[in-house]
């Protein structure tokens, strides 16, 4: 083992800081798309997909979390897995890292989508 072993609140905390940052994705993917139809699609799509796949991921890595008990691992301890069922330990933090950002990644896009939906025609929310 070469560094201490994860905790999940750090993984919760880092997966959340990740998230927030992850918003300002779709805020400048929703600049590029300039047709108004295409850009409530846009934001829909991405809110949506946040949500399922954010719920999904954070699901499954709390399990595998869950069946790892208290040997959870990096990345970087690749190199000290023995057995086939020790890739459990690290998928376990990707995962609920993951399903973080995605859960997070789910208001920003949902709430543009309503902004974009009430914006006035001609404005440059509402698009082209």
């Amino acid at each position: 083992m070469l560094l201490p072993r994860l905790r999940l609140k750090g993984v919760l905390g880092r997966g959340a800081l990740f998230g927030v940052l992850a918003n300002f994705v779709p805020l400048v993917g929703m600049c590029v798309v300039t047709e108004h139809h295409d850009r409530e699609t846009f934001l829909a799509v991405v809110s949506g997909l946040g949500l399922i796949a954010g719920g999904f991921l954070l699901l499954i890595g709390l399990f595998f979390w869950s069946a790892c008990g208290s040997d959870v691992r990096r990345w970087r301890d690749l190199r000290t897995i023995t057995g086939q069922t020790e890739g459990l330990t690290i998928m376990a933090p990707a995962c609920v890292r993951a399903g973080v950002v995605g859960l997070l990644l789910f208001p920003g896009p949902y709430g543009l989508y309503h902004l974009v939906d009430g914006a006035a025609f001609g404005s440059w929310l509402y698009g082209s």
